[in-house]
């Protein structure tokens, strides 16, 4: 039911404009305008065999962290529920535990936080949905941390989110979060996600010959992280800290001056290593898994007790693709030069195609990206 205590819409002119050709077209309207139109939430629920109705909506932001090498035998057995991966985010991220919204997850240094699936990848859908609570809210900049981030998201949907006034900064949560004693001892450090452009250039003469040309890449990088580690750098010591894109070797001399030392000039320094796939869709990742394989299936190669035969399994697609290194650029210690063009490819019929070029930086940080071509 629309709102009936106001008739005004907080809504763009281009947005108007969107939902105006899409009335008079009748289409119907994309799901990320239904929180700013109607009052109501929809609400969709995943149901698969055997899934469980027992949710723990308590939240103990001082319970103790598990041991990774710990095995949950009730957590193996099924995915984590909506309320449960909040609530293990929730104690692991421990500053953002006492947070009172229904949607955020917490706020740091004048900004909202929203913690991502703990065990999926956050897509567009999920930042649409930031953007649209943080306008509900009048909020101007938003944080989301997650494990893993879609490939391609990024920075389109930053771009989108800065013409509506939203600065959002995508954060990596790091592995560092399940170590109690990095926690307690405040070495926990999120960083910013990397993402690679890349542009195809086209043979003159033939359209179905193509190279690709790496022409940006922003490094994973912590706003104020400099800062910090040079207030707990102990006297006659250094260490080297990526601070707003730039890697630093921030040092304190034994009478206690501070001095930073900047390490790299040019986004280039950073790539250490690079890779093209020029058909990344050609190669389906596909794994063997029991016919009866759900959140309770058993395993492919047991015996099953009542029949006494092997559990038969089948080839199934993940969904996913296999990187096929078919050019790579690299840096060593003798050469320092690295080829940002990459060797001509030619394609072996008229057609788009996905290329996926891959680029691993000075700290072994692997990010990938996917570019549609079109050949011929």
């Amino acid at each position: 039911m629309a709102r009936p205590e106001s008739t005004h819409y907080d809504l763009t002119a281009e947005e108007k404009r969107d939902l105006i050709k899409l009335i008079e077209a009748g289409k119907p309207l994309p799901e990320r305008y239904r929180f700013l139109l109607f009052e109501d939430k929809r609400e969709v629920e995943l149901v698969w065999n055997g899934k469980s109705r027992d949710v723990c909506t308590a939240i103990l932001p001082s319970q103790p962290l598990e041991h990774i090498d710990e095995p949950r035998v009730e957590a193996a057995s099924r995915r984590l529920t909506k309320a449960e991966q909040r609530r293990d985010a929730a104690a692991t991220l421990a500053a953002f535990a006492t947070f009172n919204d229904p949607f955020f997850d917490g706020k740091k240094a004048g900004r909202l936080v929203a913690i991502g699936p703990i065990n999926l990848p956050v897509g567009r859908l999920f930042v649409e949905e930031v953007i649209t609570e943080c306008r509900k809210r009048g909020a101007s900049r938003a944080d989301i941390l997650a494990f893993e981030f879609e490939m391609g998201l990024f920075p389109a949907i930053l771009d989108e989110a800065k013409r509506k006034g939203i600065d959002i900064a995508p954060k990596i949560i790091p592995p560092e979060v399940f170590d109690k004693r990095a926690v307690d001892k405040g070495q926990v450090r999120f960083s910013d996600v990397a993402y690679v452009e890349a542009n195809p250039r086209y043979d003159q003469k033939d359209k179905l010959t193509l190279a690709l040309e790496l022409t940006d890449f922003s490094v994973h990088y912590s706003q104020g992280i400099a800062d910090e580690l040079a207030h707990g750098l102990k006297e006659g010591k250094s260490e080297v800290v990526c601070d707003r894109g730039t890697l630093y070797k921030v040092s304190k001399d034994k009478n206690g001056v501070v001095s930073r030392e900047a390490l790299t000039k040019h986004w280039t320094d950073w790539v250490d290593y690079r890779a093209v796939d020029f058909d990344y869709e050609s190669r389906r990742e596909v794994i063997s898994v029991a016919k009866s394989m759900g959140v309770e299936g058993a395993l492919p190669g047991i015996v099953d007790s009542a029949s006494g035969e092997l559990i038969e399994f089948e080839d199934r697609w993940t969904g996913a693709y296999i990187f096929e290194n078919e050019w790579q650029s690299f840096r060593t210690r003798k050469d320092r030069t690295l080829e940002l063009k990459s060797a001509t490819h030619t394609c072996r019929n008229p057609g788009r195609y996905t290329v996926a070029v891959k680029v691993i930086d000075l700290f072994v940080n692997d990010t990938m990206a996917l570019i549609p071509v079109t050949a011929g």
